[in-house]
Formats: C-alpha cells, structure tokens, sequence
C-alpha cells in the first residue's frame, strides 16, 4: 500500500492572524464537523483528557482551558461528578467563544478572549491546564508552552490533546488518505471555507512528532511529563507537571 502524497506546504504567511480569521469563519460547524469527520471519537479523547488532569486533588481548584475554542474540554471538566471549581475558557476567536457558551455548566465555566502567547492572568493563577487541538496553531509552540507554565501553581499539571501520525505503515497509509484527500473535500463542503480542513492536514504534517513534544514540554521547564497515543496513534494526550 502506497502513502497519501504529502499535504501541500504551509504558505508563508501570518500564522496568527490567518488561524484567528479561520477559526471565525468556520464557527457555526465546528462542532458539527468536529464529531461528524472523527466518527465522533473525539469525545472520547476529551473524556480521557480530563482524566489525565488529575483534578480530583484539587476538586474546588481554577482550571485553565487554553485554545478553548468550543468549550468542549471546560464543559467535559465541567459537569464531572465532585467538581466545584471554576473552568476559564480562553481563546482569541470570540466566535468560538460564544458559539460554546450555550453547552456550559452555568457558574462552572467562565469565558475570556485571550491569546495563547500572551495569557492574560497573573503568575501561578491555576491548578491545572488543558488545551485541546490548539498548541498546533500557536505562532511560536515554544512561547505558548512557557505562557502555559508561567500562569500553573507549582505542582499543577497542563494536558494536552493533539493530533498525530500513526506509526504503523498500514495505519499511517490509510489514515493520510482519508486526512489529505477526504477530510479536506468533506470539510470544504460543510463548512464553507476555502482552506481550513486543508491547513489542518498541513499543521499536523509539519507539527512535532509525540516524542518532540515529549522533549519541548522538558525543555520548557515541566517535569514528570508522558504521553500516551489514542485510536491507533491518531491523536495522543501529553501532560506535565509545573
């Protein structure tokens, strides 16, 4: 079995300003097309996100969702059983923002437009990170780690949720097909936009492997950290530790 040609390059361009314009647009189907172009897996992935958080040490604590888009992985935090903290949801489209709130936990949840490279909350302010599919787009990963480390307690652990590649070559041939020819035609159509679900197989081309990441967060000052790889290694969970 031959491999799916190679996404075509990122242009170069304003990652920035280009992710914020995207994410905009495709606002009213995100979700939709979220669960609809993952079978709707990624719930599941979210589910086992939140429980590599660890946040049952600190039920009453405040939590950062970072890149919250949506706000799936604040309300999945959110509505657990035993939880009687504070989620803020942070993310510099304020049409994702919104078009989150109405799945919320009212009085468990609060929203903030924010960029990811420059938080605007004080040092140590959480007792724990999230961020789901949104270190990808950061403009600078390694700037976005340390942003994400700096507003962590000493002690709190961030997770992180991303894509992948699958490893085996058979897994690896099938899955870039359906990611570099299918996803992107299927989200064209849905979403209306020119590019999105081309720039998504692009971003995961060009973005580190599980390991790299692995090495970034160290690099960056976390410790205790690990990765697991979920769905055949289409996506994987990365944690450490402030």
């Amino acid at each position: 079995m031959t491999l799916a040609p190679p996404a075509p390059p990122l242009p170069e361009f304003d990652k920035r300003h280009y992710v914020r314009q995207m994410f905009t647009a495709i606002a009213p189907r995100y979700d939709f097309l979220n669960h609809f172009l993952s079978l709707g897996v990624d719930r599941s992935w979210r589910r086992r996100a939140v429980n590599a958080l660890e946040w049952e040490m600190r039920p009453g604590g405040c939590y950062l969702d970072g890149c919250a888009g949506t706000l799936d992985l604040a309300h999945e935090l959110a509505r657990r059983p035993g939880f009687s903290g504070l989620v803020v949801g942070a993310d510099f489209s304020v049409a994702m923002l919104r078009q989150g709130r109405g799945k919320v936990v009212p009085g468990r949840v609060a929203v903030t437009a924010a960029d990811g490279l420059g938080l605007p909350f004080r040092d140590a302010a959480f007792d724990g990170a999230t961020v789901g599919f949104g270190v990808r787009n950061f403009a600078d990963l390694d700037e976005g780690l340390a942003e994400l480390r700096r507003v962590l307690r000493p002690g709190a652990r961030v997770v992180i949720l991303e894509f992948t590649l699958p490893t085996s070559r058979a897994g690896r041939a099938l899955y870039l097909f359906y990611f570099r020819r299918v996803l992107p035609l299927v989200g064209r159509m849905i979403s209306g936009h020119p590019s999105a679900y081309s720039y998504l197989p692009a971003s995961v081309d060009s973005f580190p492997t599980p390991a790299d990441l692995l090495a970034r967060l160290a690099r960056t000052g976390f410790r205790d950290c690990g990765h697991r790889l979920l769905t055949g290694g289409i996506a994987a969970i990365h944690w450490g530790t402030r």
